[in-house]
C-alpha cells in the first residue's frame, strides 16, 4: 500500500489541543484545524497552558503534519482598503498563532477581486502576501488553495496561483494545497486516467511538484465546471471513486497530507471516508514514466 498520509479537519471546540483526541479517534495520521473561530475577526489569545497542551497532545498522538485553515473572512484580493487591511492583520495574527502552536501549514484562499479584475486582484493578493510575510516569523508555510472559480474568486486556474507566487518576494515561504472538489468544479476533469494525468501535468508545469504540499480530498456535489464549492462524501458525488484512486496511488505525492473536508454527518462520516481512501490504496498504483 502506498504510504499516504490521510487525515481530516477536526473541531477545536473546548480548546485547540482537543482536536488531537478527535483526530486520533477516527484514525488521522495528519490533521487540519482552525486556530481560532473562523467566523470572527478577533479570537481570544492562546494561553500558555493551551499551547503546552497542544504540543503535548501532538507528541502523544504522533499526528503530523498539522495544517490550519485561515478564516473565511480574509480577502487579500479585496479592492476595499479597509477590508484589505483588516484581512492582512487577520492573516498576520493567524500566522502568529500557528508559530506558537508549531503548525506546519496555513491554508489560505487567494481571495475575490469583487469586480476589480483578475490581474488587479492577483497583484493585490501578492502585495498583501509580501506585507504578511515581511511581518511574520516562524516556520509555518502559507499554502494557497485552488478554488472552484465561483464568482470573482481567484485561484480557479493554476495560472492564477502561479501568477500570485511569481509576484511574491519570498516564494520559498509559499506552497499550494490542491482541493479535488475545487479542481473538478473549476473544470479540471480528473475522473479518468487521461484527464487526471493532463491535470497533474499542468499543475506540475505551472506550479512545480515541490510546491504542492497538501491536498483536500472532497467529492463534489456539483458537476464538471459547475463553479460550485459544495463538498460530498468520497465516492458519493459527481467525481466518483476513480479520481481518488488515481490520486492516492500516485507515487509523486506519497507522504503528502491528504485532508478530508467532507460533511460530518452521519456521526461516523470521517471513519467511513478515511476507510474508503485506505481501501483505494490497495488498488494497483499508476506508474509514471
Amino acid at each position: 500500500m502506498p504510504r499516504m498520509n490521510f487525515g481530516a479537519h477536526m473541531s477545536i471546540a473546548g480548546g485547540v489541543y482537543r482536536a488531537f483526541a478527535r483526530g486520533e479517534a477516527v484514525g488521522c495520521r495528519s490533521m487540519q484545524i482552525f486556530v481560532k473561530n473562523e467566523r470572527q475577526w478577533q479570537g481570544k489569545p492562546l494561553s500558555d497552558a493551551e499551547i503546552r497542551l497542544f504540543h503535548a497532545e501532538r507528541e502523544r498522538t504522533g499526528i503530523t503534519p498539522i495544517l490550519a485553515h485561515a478564516s473565511y473572512l480574509i480577502n487579500l484580493a479585496a479592492p476595499n482598503h479597509e477590508l484589505w487591511e483588516r484581512s492582512i492583520a487577520a492573516c498576520i495574527d493567524e500566522l502568529e498563532r500557528c508559530r506558537l502552536l508549531g503548525v506546519d501549514y496555513l491554508v489560505l484562499h487567494p481571495g475575490a477581486h469583487t469586480g476589480s479584475g483578475t490581474e488587479t486582484g492577483i497583484a493585490r493578493v501578492a502585495q498583501a502576501l509580501n506585507r504578511i510575510l515581511a511581518s511574520s516569523s516562524g516556520n509555518t508555510m502559507i499554502l494557497l488553495e485552488n478554488t472552484a472559480g465561483q464568482g470573482s474568486c481567484l485561484g480557479g486556474a493554476f495560472e492564477e496561483l502561479a501568477a500570485i507566487i511569481a509576484q511574491v518576494a519570498q516564494p520559498e515561504r509559499l506552497g499550494v494545497c490542491l482541493d479535488t472538489c475545487h479542481l473538478f468544479a473549476a473544470g479540471y476533469d480528473i475522473r479518468q486516467p487521461v484527464g487526471y494525468e493532463a491535470t497533474i501535468a499542468q499543475a506540475l508545469t505551472l506550479l512545480g511538484q515541490a510546491r504542492i504540499h497538501a491536498f483536500h480530498l472532497n467529492d463534489s456535489q456539483g458537476g464538471l465546471g459547475s463553479r460550485r464549492d459544495r463538498h460530498a462524501h468520497i465516492g458519493e458525488g459527481q467525481l466518483g471513486l476513480e479520481a481518488f484512486a488515481l490520486l492516492v496511488n500516485d507515487p509523486r505525492f506519497q507522504g503528502r497530507p491528504m485532508i478530508l473536508e467532507t460533511p460530518k454527518e452521519p456521526a461516523d462520516a470521517d471513519l467511513r471516508n478515511l476507510a474508503r481512501l485506505r481501501e483505494l490504496c490497495q488498488q494497483t498504483p499508476i506508474h509514471q514514466s
